[in-house]
């Protein structure tokens, strides 16, 4: 396993996947300002309503009060919107980075297994489906630990357990499904779920580190590409 995240590493900043992580990135960045300038009009708007149904129906207080109001609930959330974008990013980069994972497994797989027969490209709807999947899966993860953040750090942990096993099994699975129909690569990740599982807390590990974060779905891919690989060699090797 060193071997692999060496090796994914090493890969990461080659310029065929430099051009991969540019474009992933780029787009992951847009679609997140997009949400949040949206989200912030939005919830602007509403503080702006609010206020005014209030000061019509209270009847008290200057209109410059429930103004001033109006604007610091603007300003609460445009930080609150901020803050979340953080948490959301590696969410929104997976879904982005989904659309990339089979450019990611073939430069690997031209590099470092030149003498293999290459993977095949997902279809484009199973594509769009599995990256909805891991943005939906992340998201999870990240509100079912946003409740316990405050326990001693309780909250980080299932934050990081929980991405090492979903992360683990999604990336393990869109690169054996490079190679093997559905069912048999979900087959192959449950044979050897311990495995994939503690690979899945280095993706979990390479997701905990702000703005590199960025980077996850390229090199969650390269890693488990290497993963694959091995595990699809000693399975090889057993059915002699």
């Amino acid at each position: 396993m060193i071997h692999a995240i060496a090796k994914a590493f090493s890969q990461l900043l080659s310029p065929p996947l430099r051009r991969v992580l540019l474009k992933a990135v780029g787009l992951a960045l847009l679609l997140i300002v997009i949400i949040g300038i949206a989200m912030q009009r939005l919830l602007a708007s509403l503080a702006d309503s609010g206020a005014t149904w209030a000061e019509q129906s209270s009847g008290f207080a200057p209109h410059s009060v429930w103004a001033a109001l109006a604007w610091i609930l603007s300003i609460m959330a445009t930080l609150g919107i901020v803050t979340g974008a953080l948490f959301l990013m590696p969410a929104v980069s997976a879904f982005v980075g989904s659309f990339f994972v089979d450019e990611v497994a073939e430069q690997v797989e031209r590099a470092h297994y030149p003498n293999d027969p290459p993977g095949h490209a997902l279809p484009v709807f199973r594509g769009l489906i599995e990256g909805i999947k891991i943005a939906l899966l992340a998201l999870v993860v990240y509100l079912c630990a946003l409740p316990f953040i405050l326990f001693a750090g309780f909250g980080l942990l299932i934050l990081f357990f929980g991405n090492a096993y979903l992360l683990g099994r999604e990336y393990f699975e869109l690169a054996a499904m490079r190679f093997l129909p559905p069912a048999e690569a979900k087959a192959m990740r449950k044979a050897r779920a311990t495995y994939v599982f503690m690979a899945g807390m280095v993706i979990a590990a390479f997701l905990s580190l702000p703005v590199i974060n960025l980077a996850t779905p390229v090199f969650a891919m390269a890693f488990m590409v290497h993963i694959h690989k091995k595990l699809a060699g000693e399975r090889a090797k057993l059915a002699r």
